[in-house]
């Protein structure tokens, strides 16, 4: 089997299983927030219709 097949059944195969999927997502986005906040960055979000900054101490603060 060529490298290429290989891969592309190792992405088959991760894609095939949600809970993976789902937490490759959630630890992506763990890792982009901290590290808006170990630069000082703000981010934004999405909270009860409306968009709202977060400063950098805010970011993981209810977690």
């Amino acid at each position: 089997m060529a490298a290429r097949e290989k891969h592309r059944d190792k992405i088959a195969e991760t894609f095939s299983n949600p809970e993976k999927v789902t937490l490759a997502l959630a630890q992506g986005v763990r890792d982009a927030l901290l590290k808006h906040k170990q630069a000082g960055n703000p981010i934004v979000i999405w909270r009860d219709g409306k968009i709202v900054w977060l400063s950098p101490e805010e970011i993981l603060a209810d977690k």
